[in-house]
């Protein structure tokens, strides 16, 4: 087909929902709440392809406090796919981060492409699915709401497993609607910390962040017995953490799908051996 041009622009606070929803079309079961989130991270961050005034592409390049871009919901509308719409996207959401580390999870078969405008692997993730099953034991005493803990600290500890700030993200995260978070509180310091949120199918669970794989477990199990008991669950593992693996397979999660982890630039440092679960594909 030959080449379509078309208008590219900044989506509207109201838009980014159509790139929820045309996410959830491609079965990447986002969460029912995820728009207002997303677009608390970058407002400029969510980019829309028009032709003749019709929504035919989408594609998010958000700016973490000018520190570090990420590429996310790269999508076009089937009847408009071979066209070069993706392409004049991709070129459209790159200018916007240039001069920036940029990050994506991508699907492993993409990688060489991504490889072509200078991205390197720099690990891969496996989305675990299962079910929540009922807690086998009290909930220990130090696992408390997350709404409770200091938003600083939570800051704080987010900086060790991400690599640019991102509070105005977190706190709409934190806080929106269909979801739980807890932590655990080890002596007054957050050593671990974790969210569940409403999907279109079951929950996800992310992020999930500990110190240790008990920790992890019993953040696990309490953010669980916030749902149903055998509610689809799922949960993002980076797969270079162990015990974030070893932490899914005793839970009866299995691996349905992987994404690769990749940046365009020097890979930032993060402590990804505390890291059990993924924030989120879209927005790292």
């Amino acid at each position: 087909m030959p080449r379509m041009d078309c208008r590219i622009r900044t989506m509207r606070p109201g838009e980014v929902a159509l790139a929820i929803e045309w996410a959830a079309r491609e079965g990447w079961n986002p969460g029912l709440h995820d728009a207002a989130c997303f677009h608390a991270a970058d407002p400029d961050g969510f980019l829309v392809a028009e032709r003749e005034g019709e929504a035919v592409g989408c594609i998010s390049a958000v700016s973490y406090a000018g520190q570090l871009g990420f590429i996310g919901l790269y999508i076009v509308q089937p009847a408009w796919r071979g066209r070069g719409v993706g392409l004049q996207l991709w070129q459209a959401g790159m200018a916007r981060l240039s001069g920036r580390v940029v990050g994506l999870d991508g699907v492993p078969a993409q990688q060489d492409n991504y490889r072509k405008s200078g991205f390197v692997l720099a690990w891969n993730n496996a989305r675990f699915a299962g079910t929540a099953r009922e807690a086998a034991s009290a909930t220990p005493s130090q696992i408390v709401a997350l709404a409770s803990v200091d938003f600083a600290a939570l800051c704080t500890d987010d900086r060790r497993v991400f690599p640019a700030p991102r509070a105005a993200f977190l706190r709409q995260w934190i806080a929106m609607p269909e979801a739980a978070g807890v932590a655990w509180m080890e002596d007054g310091r957050l050593a671990g910390w974790g969210l569940i949120r409403r999907c279109r199918e079951g929950h996800k669970i992310g992020p999930l962040v500990a110190d240790g794989r008990g920790i992890a477990d019993a953040l696990y199990a309490a953010l669980c017995a916030r749902v149903p008991a055998g509610d689809a669950v799922y949960l993002d593992v980076p797969l270079p953490n162990a015990a974030a693996v070893a932490l899914a397979q005793a839970q009866g999660l299995r691996s349905v799908f992987e994404t690769a982890r990749m940046y365009a630039g020097p890979a930032p440092a993060v402590e990804l051996q505390r890291i059990y679960g993924v924030t989120t594909f879209e927005l790292g």
